[in-house]
């Protein structure tokens, strides 16, 4: 049987080469999206400060649905890597189709969810009326519009899978820049367009979202010849749905608990004063900066190694993950030299005032102190999915936020001091960091090691 190229190259290149190749233009992308971030919520806090408050309370909800549609992307793209490994074309196609399914009832749960919780949503974390509107229409928007975010997502991730992350970028690019052309012009209504606020952001990212959505589905179809979806007398297969969300539920549940963290921290900070909720959701933001790139290391990795483990390749599989951390640990001491050098000039980005440099200036010392063990953390987790072991990846990810963050930073509220809470994020990256060294010892001996 003839060997299709798309396919060698995840066996055959020299894997520094092919790991860049791969991953680059992923972090480029997702650096793109990053960027969009930061300048959107730039834009939003020269609306005010309540506004930029709404947008940070509103992302929770918007991690959730971005951490659905990743991590069903990823059991997918794992799936599909790992039959391509096989030789199994079939089942990489049934894959992507029953992956596809799962991502429109994702869409659809959260277009109800939206369409009548967005103002509750807001209302059992403040009482501040203006918040309340801004965040609500915002939220309302994003979710009832979510089909975009999550088709967006689902067609990166089979480019990737299939090693064609050039493509990803492309589609990601795309949405961004559309994105950030919009922002401006129906945030504060020019050529004109009527002002509409939060309103008017959350309009362009759901256009930026189709956009980029529209873009991955046309080079889907032209340029990703190995996986063929066909929907002709399809049902939903149960057994390979099961391969998906057991790779991909612990990548699902760890956005989850992200979220539910963002959720957990912005009603604890905002007891203080909304202006320390604000600070967490800036430095989320600019925090993107760091983790985007390696999270575009780590879908790069994960074909990779799904790759070569069903090639049964452990040489290529040990040198994957060596890489995988060394470039970690670059990005996060670059990380760490800005966020303890110029945090006063970031947080100047978004319209600080006084209050807001008192709290966040010692915020981003305190929350970026020990972010070397971060990377190490997240390339250990995409380790655990591409080698289908879920759960070390779930259990890495909730005793992080849930276990560990979020009760020791209630504990440290109780102090009075706000500042004492941002202590609470350096104690989680420890624990994770023996938690991830521990479950890494184990599944080595189980999975690689014998190979």
């Amino acid at each position: 049987m003839d060997k299709n190229p798309a396919e060698n190259i995840m066996g055959t290149a020299p894997v520094n080469r092919l790991l860049l190749s791969m991953s680059i233009p992923m972090m480029l992308s997702m650096m793109a999206q990053a960027f969009y971030n930061v300048v959107d919520s730039i834009f939003v806090s020269q609306v005010g400060a309540n506004a930029l408050t709404a947008v940070t309370l509103a992302f929770p909800v918007q991690m959730l649905m971005m951490g659905i549609g990743t991590g069903t992307g990823v059991g997918i793209n794992a799936l599909l890597s790992k039959s391509l490994g096989e030789k199994n074309p079939e089942m990489a196609q049934k894959s992507a189709v029953n992956g596809m399914f799962l991502i429109w009832i994702s869409a659809a749960v959260f277009t109800v969810a939206g369409a009548f919780l967005s103002r509750w949503y807001f209302r059992v974390q403040t009482d501040i009326e203006e918040i309340v509107s801004m965040g609500g229409d915002y939220l309302f928007i994003v979710t009832v519009f979510s089909l975009g975010v999550f088709h967006q997502v689902t067609f990166e991730r089979l480019l990737a899978s299939t090693g064609k992350t050039f493509y990803a970028m492309v589609s990601q690019l795309g949405g961004t820049l559309i994105n950030l052309i919009l922002d401006p012009i129906l945030i504060f209504g020019f050529f004109g367009c009527p002002a509409l606020g939060t309103r008017g952001a959350a309009i362009a990212t759901v256009i930026g979202q189709f956009a980029a959505a529209g873009i991955g589905l046309y080079l889907h179809q032209t340029r990703n010849k190995e996986i063929s979806m066909s929907f002709r007398r399809f049902k939903p297969q149960s057994g390979i749905i099961k391969q998906i969300y057991g790779i991909g539920l612990a990548s699902i549940l760890m956005q989850s608990t992200g979220s539910i963290m963002n959720y957990g921290m912005n009603i604890i900070l905002i007891a203080f004063t909304p202006v320390a909720a604000a600070v967490f959701g800036v430095f989320f933001k600019l925090q993107s900066f760091l983790f985007m790139p390696v999270f575009g290391l780590n879908n790069a990795m994960i074909p990779i190694i799904a790759y070569n483990y069903g090639a049964r390749s452990k040489a290529r599989i040990v040198s994957t993950i060596k890489l995988g951390v060394f470039y970690a640990a670059i990005i996060m001491v670059i990380g760490l030299s800005l966020f303890q050098l110029i945090p006063d000039k970031l947080l100047l980005m978004f319209n600080a005032d006084a209050e807001m440099l008192a709290i966040g200036v010692p915020a981003l010392h305190i929350l970026s102190i020990i972010y070397i063990f971060a990377g190490a953390g997240l390339v250990g987790v995409s380790v655990f999915q591409a080698l289908g072991s879920g759960l070390a990846s779930l259990l890495v990810g909730i005793g992080r936020q849930l276990v560990v963050l979020l009760p020791a930073a209630y504990l440290l509220s109780l102090t009075g001091s706000v500042r004492a809470v941002w202590w609470s994020s350096p104690i989680a990256e420890l624990a994770t960091a023996v938690l991830c060294t521990v479950f890494f010892l184990g599944i080595y001996r189980q999975k690689i090691k014998p190979l």
